[in-house]
């Protein structure tokens, strides 16, 4: 959804607070409709997983493939295409002048668990294929049952077939002191396994936590936990300068490629 106003925001953290307390007191009735906003974008599950699959459909001669979970696919947005997965797609079509094709595999509350046996044998096989762009975000999930051993050796796991070319999202700010030390730690992980890969991080946290309370009241969706379209945008903004490096330089070695042949095919021609 777009962008809130402040109003909506502080009624989306009542609720959202107020589902806490209730579920802490054992309010059984009080906390299902406190959680109402959290359900609703639960049932949009089915719809956004559907819409990727329908997107898959779109050919390109350029090819991204994601990996992620609910913000991937864009749960909290208006529509699926507003994730930050569907933005940064949107502009590498206007950079490219073409459509292009994506494969989305974010699977909405994944954990790097569920990432690691779900979305990574997918994955795999795509990988063969040589897709020019891969993202990921992924972990925002395991800070509920933050486990910072298992977070490591999946985290190791994930990366270690995706190619250099790969651009990681850290995860984001939280607001909340007590996850975000969780989150640190998470971050910390990240950026260590992601160097001795060789793959690129974007600093996602730092550009979630600029946004500030103003952020925090008016770019979440109504359940006060996934962006809306301008949260969604954030992230977009975040991951572009690694992303439209990588466009950039696929297109040269697509061109460079194309040029080498045609002169290659030129050369019988002049003998």
């Amino acid at each position: 959804m777009p962008a809130h106003s402040v109003a909506d925001g502080i009624r989306a953290l009542a609720l959202s607070f107020g589902a806490g307390f209730a579920r802490a007191r054992g309010w059984e009735t009080a906390y299902e409709r406190a959680n109402r906003p959290l359900m609703e974008l639960a049932e949009m599950q089915p719809v956004t997983a559907a819409w990727w699959r329908e997107r898959r459909k779109t050919a390109g001669d350029f090819w991204y493939l994601a990996l992620g979970d609910s913000t991937a696919q864009g749960i909290g947005a208006s529509v699926p295409g507003r994730s930050y997965v569907g933005q940064l797609t949107e502009r590498i079509e206007r950079e490219l002048g073409a459509p292009i094709r994506v494969t989305n595999l974010g699977v909405s509350g994944a954990t790097t668990a569920l990432c690691l046996r779900d979305q990574l044998p997918k994955a795999e096989k795509f990988l063969a294929k040589k897709p020019d762009l891969v993202t990921i975000d992924i972990g925002s999930n395991d800070i509920a049952a933050w486990d910072p051993v298992a977070f490591h050796r999946n985290i190791s796991r994930i990366f270690d077939p995706l190619p250099r070319h790969t651009i990681v999202g850290e995860l984001p700010c939280f607001h909340l002191p007590r996850n975000d030390r969780k989150v640190a730690e998470a971050n910390a992980i990240l950026h260590t396994i992601a160097a001795d890969r060789g793959l690129r991080v974007v600093p996602l946290h730092d550009a979630t936590e600029a946004r500030g309370l103003l952020g925090v009241l008016t770019e979440f969706a109504q359940d006060a936990f996934h962006p809306n379209d301008r949260g969604y945008e954030i992230w977009a903004d975040t991951f572009w300068p690694a992303v439209s490096e990588r466009v950039a330089q696929v297109a040269r070695e697509k061109r460079e490629k194309s040029e080498k042949r045609e002169k290659a095919e030129r050369v019988p021609q002049a003998q």
